[in-house]
């Protein structure tokens, strides 16, 4: 069984996937992990040195290599992932169990303002800015994690709520 969880920055995506593959007995696969792993370096570097075109066309490669495994896994997408190169069309199409992680802005900035430094994309703006940025970017990728086979609204709940849910949904 093939579980895809996708979500914004900062969602939990992660940290549910873990919690996940290990009451599951699966393997779990960070997206953003596997392409440093096969790329040698981290996702900024790749960024800074190859430019985002580069650093899409990787993702897309390694995430097709993962949806035409046929093995069972949790995976993890990266927040922008499923906005580029027809990558949510190919989750939906492999598998029925795809999860967005869906927070609202006030949820994300609390949780994204506490790790902002470790989060290249947002660690250069003023705190004040944080929820106008994230509103932008859920506009433009919205459509995408809605093509997910479930929405969860997680904003509020633990995280043994979220993977009950999960787990009563697989197909």
């Amino acid at each position: 069984m093939l579980i895809v969880l996708l979500g914004y920055m900062g969602s939990g995506k992660s940290t549910v996937g873990k919690a996940l593959a290990e009451r599951l007995n699966l393997p779990f696969t960070d997206l953003d992990t596997a392409i440093e792993e096969e790329s040698g370096t981290t996702i900024p570097e790749l960024f800074q040195n190859k430019g985002e075109l580069y650093f899409r066309k990787l993702e897309h490669e390694i995430l097709v290599g993962f949806l035409e495994s046929g093995q069972d896994r949790v995976l993890s997408l990266g927040g922008g992932t499923p906005a580029y190169a027809g990558n949510m069309d190919r989750v939906v199409r492999a598998t029925p169990n795809s999860f967005y992680l869906q927070h609202s802005i006030p949820s994300l900035v609390g949780r994204l303002v506490r790790e902002k430094a470790q989060r290249p994309l947002i660690a250069h703006l003023p705190d004040s800015e944080l929820p106008e940025f994230i509103g932008k970017h859920l506009f433009d990728r919205g459509p995408y994690y809605l093509k997910a086979s479930h929405t969860l609204v997680s904003s509020d709940k633990l995280l043994e709520e979220l993977l009950d849910e999960i787990e009563g949904k697989l197909v």
